[in-house]
């Protein structure tokens, strides 16, 4: 599978503004900024789509998982924090937490954590 998505800035760093696109459509032309990306303002930035693709990896693999253990969740929904720290000359993300809430009939606790073991720890 291949998919894309884009970016296009104009200006410079605190006083640009740009736009996010996905081949899907999902997001066209979305924009985004310094304000919303460091102050808080009101929009997207690249971590706040990191997370949400990781928490949407994750709940899938974790479908999969539970699939192959004969166990279908009635409802997943997993959230990732992720941490943009300053770092040397520029910024990184240091960490991303997943919290997941999830309804699985037929799974107790130790079954859970010993299924999803594999994902939090590879």
């Amino acid at each position: 599978m291949k998919t894309h998505g884009s970016a296009v800035w104009h200006g410079g760093l605190k006083d640009g503004r740009g736009a996010i696109s996905t081949k899907s459509g999902a997001l066209a032309e979305y924009p985004y900024g310094f304000a919303a990306r460091f102050e808080g303002k009101p929009g997207t930035n690249p971590e706040e789509l990191i997370g949400a693709a990781h928490a949407g990896c994750f709940t899938m693999a974790l479908s999969l998982i539970l699939g192959e253990a004969g166990l279908t969740a009635e409802r997943m929904e997993t959230s990732a924090e992720v941490t943009l720290d300053k770092v040397s000359d520029g910024f990184a993300i240091t960490a991303v937490h997943l919290t997941l809430k999830a309804k699985i009939p037929g799974a107790d606790q130790a079954t859970f954590e010993e299924l999803t073991n594999c994902l939090l720890y590879t």
